[in-house]
């Protein structure tokens, strides 16, 4: 007489294009709805599968959405311009129109997010650790090698620096109403980082 098998042996796996499915699914109802509104049923239902599939995979809303946010993202290339401004300039603009702080889609899907941020300390924890500390890692390689070649005095505070340009970029567009613009992002970084980073060069 055989064992019978573990229970999770016949359970399927959530992977390859079902789990892409279900992921394009989670990002389209979050830009609809936001992350406060979104439920576990409303995937399902725009995904086309069973509550019960959902859990299989993701134990809570916060896992799925972050794991949706986090299939949004390229392998990110630290730019090597031979500048900090021109690195800085393709790590928020981009290669190429469309990329980087530049493209709406991720703009809004930041903005739906926001309120969670603020409210769900699961949600917070995961983003911080899955989403923003990839882009974290690149923006402080930029500024290290920046410090390297003499670009950013000694004593600059980079963990301080290294946020300024995002910041205010977003302060802009979702306080201020402003657009997402290159313009926008070399006025920040001439009038504002630059000058910062560079003092007592």
């Amino acid at each position: 007489m055989t064992s019978p098998e573990p229970e999770h042996a016949s359970r399927p796996r959530v992977d390859g294009d079902r789990e892409r499915e279900i992921l394009a699914a989670t990002l389209e109802v979050l830009g609809d709805v936001g992350y406060d509104r979104l439920t576990m049923d409303a995937v399902a239902t725009r995904a086309r599968a069973s509550k019960a599939t959902l859990y299989r995979r993701w134990t809570s809303k916060a896992r799925l959405v972050v794991d949706a946010l986090h299939s949004t993202k390229t392998p990110s290339e630290v730019p090597d311009t031979g500048s900090l401004r021109g690195d800085l300039e393709q790590l928020f603009c981009g290669a190429s129109p469309g990329d980087g702080l530049m493209d709406p889609a991720q703009v809004a899907l930041l903005g739906s997010v926001v309120t969670a941020i603020a409210r769900d300390a699961d949600f917070a924890t995961a983003w911080r650790e899955e989403v923003v500390s990839a882009k974290r890692a690149v923006s402080h390689l930029v500024w290290e090698r920046a410090r390297e070649r003499g670009e950013v005095a000694p004593d600059a505070d980079l963990d301080l620096l290294e946020t300024a340009l995002p910041g205010i970029v977003l302060h802009r567009v979702f306080v201020l109403g402003d657009e997402p613009s290159p313009e926008l992002v070399a006025r920040v970084i001439d009038q504002i980082v630059l000058p910062a980073a560079t003092r007592g060069c």
